[in-house]
Protein backbone atom coordinates (compact mmCIF):
# COMPACT_ATOMS: atom_id res chain seq x y z
CA UNK A 1 0.00 0.00 0.00
CA UNK A 2 1.19 2.99 -0.68
CA UNK A 3 1.61 5.24 2.57
CA UNK A 4 3.06 8.79 3.82
CA UNK A 5 6.07 8.50 5.59
CA UNK A 6 5.61 7.54 8.79
CA UNK A 7 5.67 10.43 11.43
CA UNK A 8 4.49 8.28 14.73
CA UNK A 9 8.13 7.30 15.90
CA UNK A 10 9.07 10.93 16.08
CA UNK A 11 6.05 12.19 18.07
CA UNK A 12 8.46 12.97 21.13
CA UNK A 13 10.25 15.72 18.97
CA UNK A 14 7.35 16.69 16.29
CA UNK A 15 6.20 19.44 19.37
CA UNK A 16 3.06 18.55 19.69
CA UNK A 17 1.07 18.87 22.64
CA UNK A 18 -0.57 15.36 23.41
CA UNK A 19 -2.37 14.21 26.25
CA UNK A 20 -0.69 10.71 27.27
CA UNK A 21 -0.90 8.01 25.50
CA UNK A 22 0.37 4.94 23.42
CA UNK A 23 1.79 3.74 19.74
CA UNK A 24 0.48 0.95 18.60
CA UNK A 25 2.55 -1.29 16.27
CA UNK A 26 0.48 -5.18 17.18
CA UNK A 27 -1.13 -6.55 14.24
CA UNK A 28 -2.81 -9.58 13.53
CA UNK A 29 0.50 -11.54 12.37
CA UNK A 30 2.43 -9.92 15.30
CA UNK A 31 4.45 -6.42 15.50
CA UNK A 32 4.40 -4.03 12.65
CA UNK A 33 7.29 -2.88 11.89
CA UNK A 34 6.56 0.58 13.05
CA UNK A 35 3.29 2.37 14.74
CA UNK A 36 0.13 2.37 13.11
CA UNK A 37 -1.15 4.78 15.10
CA UNK A 38 -1.22 6.61 18.22
CA UNK A 39 -3.82 6.91 20.78
CA UNK A 40 -4.79 8.82 24.69
CA UNK A 41 -4.73 6.86 27.39
CA UNK A 42 -7.95 8.73 28.20
CA UNK A 43 -11.48 10.07 27.23
CA UNK A 44 -11.05 12.92 24.52
CA UNK A 45 -12.76 16.55 25.39
CA UNK A 46 -14.36 18.87 23.64
CA UNK A 47 -11.55 20.78 21.88
CA UNK A 48 -8.94 17.78 21.31
CA UNK A 49 -10.02 17.19 17.40
CA UNK A 50 -10.12 20.16 16.35
CA UNK A 51 -6.77 21.17 18.23
CA UNK A 52 -4.96 17.75 17.03
CA UNK A 53 -6.24 17.99 13.42
CA UNK A 54 -4.82 21.69 12.91
CA UNK A 55 -1.47 20.76 14.86
CA UNK A 56 -1.16 17.19 13.00
CA UNK A 57 -2.47 18.00 9.51
CA UNK A 58 0.88 19.48 8.38
CA UNK A 59 3.31 16.40 9.67
CA UNK A 60 0.45 14.43 7.55
CA UNK A 61 -1.15 13.31 10.68
CA UNK A 62 -5.53 12.77 11.28
CA UNK A 63 -7.34 12.46 14.14
CA UNK A 64 -10.13 9.93 14.71
CA UNK A 65 -11.65 9.21 17.74
CA UNK A 66 -11.58 5.47 18.79
CA UNK A 67 -13.82 3.45 20.99
CA UNK A 68 -13.65 0.41 23.18
CA UNK A 69 -17.01 -0.49 22.72
CA UNK A 70 -19.20 -2.18 24.75
CA UNK A 71 -16.47 -5.30 24.64
CA UNK A 72 -13.88 -2.76 25.92
CA UNK A 73 -11.21 -3.50 23.13
CA UNK A 74 -9.22 -1.07 22.28
CA UNK A 75 -6.43 -0.60 19.35
CA UNK A 76 -3.77 -3.16 20.69
CA UNK A 77 -7.13 -6.15 20.64
CA UNK A 78 -8.29 -5.11 16.77
CA UNK A 79 -6.39 -7.74 14.52
CA UNK A 80 -5.05 -4.92 12.56
CA UNK A 81 -3.68 -6.60 8.79
CA UNK A 82 -1.60 -4.07 7.39
CA UNK A 83 -0.35 -6.98 5.32
CA UNK A 84 -3.53 -7.53 3.34
CA UNK A 85 -4.50 -4.06 2.57
CA UNK A 86 -3.95 -2.46 -0.73
CA UNK A 87 -4.44 1.10 -1.50
CA UNK A 88 -7.46 2.64 -2.15
CA UNK A 89 -7.02 4.66 -4.99
CA UNK A 90 -6.32 1.47 -7.09
CA UNK A 91 -9.95 0.54 -6.65
CA UNK A 92 -13.31 1.72 -8.35
CA UNK A 93 -16.29 2.71 -5.81
CA UNK A 94 -19.00 1.81 -8.38
CA UNK A 95 -17.15 -1.11 -9.35
CA UNK A 96 -16.30 -2.35 -5.23
CA UNK A 97 -19.80 -1.60 -4.98
CA UNK A 98 -21.61 -3.17 -7.52
CA UNK A 99 -19.17 -6.41 -6.50
CA UNK A 100 -21.25 -6.69 -2.78
CA UNK A 101 -24.34 -5.70 -4.59
CA UNK A 102 -24.36 -9.13 -6.64
CA UNK A 103 -22.99 -11.06 -3.88
CA UNK A 104 -25.31 -9.70 -0.76
CA UNK A 105 -27.95 -7.79 -1.59
CA UNK A 106 -29.29 -7.96 -5.10
CA UNK A 107 -31.97 -11.09 -3.86
CA UNK A 108 -32.89 -8.92 -0.57
CA UNK A 109 -34.11 -6.16 -2.78
CA UNK A 110 -35.70 -8.56 -5.15
CA UNK A 111 -39.70 -6.46 -5.93
CA UNK A 112 -41.17 -9.48 -3.44
CA UNK A 113 -38.76 -8.75 -0.97
CA UNK A 114 -38.49 -4.85 -1.05
CA UNK A 115 -40.94 -3.64 1.08
CA UNK A 116 -42.09 -0.39 0.16
CA UNK A 117 -41.50 3.46 1.63
CA UNK A 118 -43.40 5.84 2.48
CA UNK A 119 -44.96 7.09 -0.87
CA UNK A 120 -45.65 3.11 -1.63
CA UNK A 121 -43.54 3.08 -4.40
CA UNK A 122 -40.63 0.83 -2.96
CA UNK A 123 -37.15 1.36 -2.58
CA UNK A 124 -35.42 3.05 -6.46
CA UNK A 125 -32.95 -0.32 -6.60
CA UNK A 126 -33.27 -1.29 -10.14
CA UNK A 127 -30.18 -0.95 -12.07
CA UNK A 128 -29.93 -0.84 -15.57
CA UNK A 129 -29.78 -4.57 -16.35
CA UNK A 130 -33.36 -5.23 -14.63
CA UNK A 131 -34.96 -5.84 -11.56
CA UNK A 132 -32.41 -6.25 -8.41
CA UNK A 133 -29.23 -5.20 -10.56
CA UNK A 134 -26.60 -2.85 -9.16
CA UNK A 135 -28.48 0.63 -10.01
CA UNK A 136 -25.46 2.60 -9.89
CA UNK A 137 -23.53 5.27 -7.58
CA UNK A 138 -26.27 7.64 -5.74
CA UNK A 139 -26.34 11.84 -7.46
CA UNK A 140 -24.37 14.06 -5.46
CA UNK A 141 -26.86 15.90 -3.58
CA UNK A 142 -28.93 19.17 -5.09
CA UNK A 143 -28.14 20.60 -1.81
CA UNK A 144 -24.81 23.28 -0.81
CA UNK A 145 -23.19 21.90 2.70
CA UNK A 146 -24.25 23.68 5.52
CA UNK A 147 -20.65 24.52 6.61
CA UNK A 148 -16.89 22.90 6.13
CA UNK A 149 -16.68 19.01 6.14
CA UNK A 150 -13.88 19.27 8.39
CA UNK A 151 -15.94 21.72 11.02
CA UNK A 152 -18.88 19.67 10.67
CA UNK A 153 -16.54 16.11 11.56
CA UNK A 154 -15.41 18.74 14.69
CA UNK A 155 -18.74 19.15 15.62
CA UNK A 156 -19.80 15.64 15.36
CA UNK A 157 -16.25 14.67 17.53
CA UNK A 158 -17.13 17.26 19.65
CA UNK A 159 -20.65 15.68 20.48
CA UNK A 160 -19.51 12.22 21.17
CA UNK A 161 -16.39 13.42 23.36
CA UNK A 162 -19.36 15.48 25.59
CA UNK A 163 -21.20 11.97 26.17
CA UNK A 164 -18.29 10.04 27.64
CA UNK A 165 -20.69 7.41 29.06
CA UNK A 166 -22.21 6.56 26.16
CA UNK A 167 -21.95 3.06 24.27
CA UNK A 168 -18.96 4.34 22.48
CA UNK A 169 -17.52 3.90 26.24
CA UNK A 170 -15.45 6.57 26.61
CA UNK A 171 -14.00 7.37 23.13
CA UNK A 172 -10.48 8.39 22.79
CA UNK A 173 -8.70 10.95 20.61
CA UNK A 174 -6.41 8.74 17.87
CA UNK A 175 -3.36 9.95 15.51
CA UNK A 176 -2.92 8.38 12.14
CA UNK A 177 -0.64 8.75 9.03
CA UNK A 178 -2.57 9.38 5.69
CA UNK A 179 -3.46 11.65 3.27
CA UNK A 180 -7.41 11.99 3.37
CA UNK A 181 -9.86 11.05 6.24
CA UNK A 182 -11.30 8.49 3.52
CA UNK A 183 -7.85 6.49 3.75
CA UNK A 184 -7.56 5.88 7.81
CA UNK A 185 -8.93 2.81 7.77
CA UNK A 186 -6.32 1.37 5.06
CA UNK A 187 -3.71 3.29 7.07
CA UNK A 188 -3.82 1.16 10.07
CA UNK A 189 -4.90 -2.36 8.26
CA UNK A 190 -8.28 -2.16 10.01
CA UNK A 191 -10.01 -5.36 10.11
CA UNK A 192 -13.58 -4.24 11.55
CA UNK A 193 -15.04 -5.64 8.10
CA UNK A 194 -13.36 -8.57 7.91
CA UNK A 195 -16.63 -10.95 7.72
CA UNK A 196 -17.50 -8.73 4.64
CA UNK A 197 -14.06 -7.23 2.90
CA UNK A 198 -10.83 -8.74 3.89
CA UNK A 199 -9.03 -5.87 2.20
CA UNK A 200 -10.57 -2.51 3.92
CA UNK A 201 -8.92 -0.32 1.08
CA UNK A 202 -11.74 -1.50 -1.50
CA UNK A 203 -14.18 0.18 1.32
CA UNK A 204 -11.80 3.33 1.39
CA UNK A 205 -12.64 3.45 -1.46
CA UNK A 206 -16.21 3.87 -1.70
CA UNK A 207 -15.25 6.35 1.45
CA UNK A 208 -12.85 8.44 -0.95
CA UNK A 209 -16.24 8.43 -3.23
CA UNK A 210 -18.64 9.63 -0.15
CA UNK A 211 -15.92 12.42 0.70
CA UNK A 212 -17.10 13.75 -2.67
CA UNK A 213 -20.35 13.49 -3.09
CA UNK A 214 -21.47 13.97 0.51
CA UNK A 215 -18.66 15.82 2.06
CA UNK A 216 -18.23 12.52 5.29
CA UNK A 217 -15.35 12.19 7.34
CA UNK A 218 -14.37 9.10 9.39
CA UNK A 219 -14.99 10.85 12.72
CA UNK A 220 -15.31 6.84 15.11
CA UNK A 221 -13.41 3.42 14.53
CA UNK A 222 -14.14 0.71 17.02
CA UNK A 223 -13.63 -2.99 16.59
CA UNK A 224 -16.26 -3.72 13.86
CA UNK A 225 -17.94 -0.22 13.89
CA UNK A 226 -17.29 3.30 12.07
CA UNK A 227 -19.41 6.48 12.13
CA UNK A 228 -18.96 9.34 9.46
CA UNK A 229 -19.70 13.01 9.60
CA UNK A 230 -21.90 14.14 6.92
CA UNK A 231 -21.46 17.57 5.57
CA UNK A 232 -24.13 17.44 2.47
CA UNK A 233 -26.55 14.40 3.42
CA UNK A 234 -29.67 13.35 1.02
CA UNK A 235 -32.36 16.23 0.77
CA UNK A 236 -34.59 14.32 -1.54
CA UNK A 237 -36.69 10.43 -0.29
CA UNK A 238 -34.91 10.09 -3.78
CA UNK A 239 -31.72 10.85 -3.19
CA UNK A 240 -31.62 9.18 0.02
CA UNK A 241 -33.12 5.57 -1.25
CA UNK A 242 -30.43 5.49 -4.35
CA UNK A 243 -27.93 6.27 -1.37
CA UNK A 244 -29.54 3.57 1.01
CA UNK A 245 -28.67 0.81 -1.95
CA UNK A 246 -24.86 2.20 -1.39
CA UNK A 247 -25.03 1.58 2.96
CA UNK A 248 -26.61 -2.13 2.24
CA UNK A 249 -23.81 -2.86 -0.77
CA UNK A 250 -21.40 -1.43 2.11
CA UNK A 251 -22.87 -2.65 5.30
CA UNK A 252 -25.40 -5.43 4.85
CA UNK A 253 -25.17 -5.73 8.29
CA UNK A 254 -27.13 -2.74 8.57
CA UNK A 255 -29.99 -4.01 6.82
CA UNK A 256 -29.99 -7.34 7.54
CA UNK A 257 -29.14 -7.04 11.68
CA UNK A 258 -30.64 -4.31 12.81
CA UNK A 259 -33.91 -2.66 12.34
CA UNK A 260 -35.92 -1.79 10.39
CA UNK A 261 -34.96 -4.55 8.22
CA UNK A 262 -36.31 -2.50 4.87
CA UNK A 263 -34.29 -0.37 2.47
CA UNK A 264 -37.13 1.81 2.26
CA UNK A 265 -37.37 2.62 5.79
CA UNK A 266 -33.40 2.45 6.11
CA UNK A 267 -33.39 5.09 3.92
CA UNK A 268 -35.94 7.59 5.07
CA UNK A 269 -34.93 7.05 8.86
CA UNK A 270 -31.20 6.56 8.46
CA UNK A 271 -30.31 8.44 5.45
CA UNK A 272 -32.37 11.50 4.52
CA UNK A 273 -31.05 14.45 6.06
CA UNK A 274 -28.92 12.45 8.63
CA UNK A 275 -25.62 14.38 9.55
CA UNK A 276 -23.80 10.98 10.71
CA UNK A 277 -24.02 7.78 9.56
CA UNK A 278 -23.64 4.20 11.23
CA UNK A 279 -22.03 1.21 10.47
CA UNK A 280 -21.19 -1.99 12.13
CA UNK A 281 -20.56 -5.61 10.38
CA UNK A 282 -21.30 -8.83 12.09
Amino acid sequence: MATLPNPLPSLATSGLDLPPGSLVDATLDGPWHEPLLWYADGPADLRDWSRLRAAGRPLGLLPVLVTGGRRDQWPEEWDLCPDDTSYPGDHDADEVLAGYWTDYAADEVAPENAGSDTDGTGPDTDGPAGPGSWPGLAPVPAREAAEDADVAAAGLAGVIAADADAWLGGARMALVPARRSADIPAAIGWSGPMNHENDVARLCAVLRSWEDRYDARVVVLGFDTMIVSVGRPPATAEEARALAAEHYAFCPDNIDQSPPYDLGVYAEKAVLNQEAWSFWWD
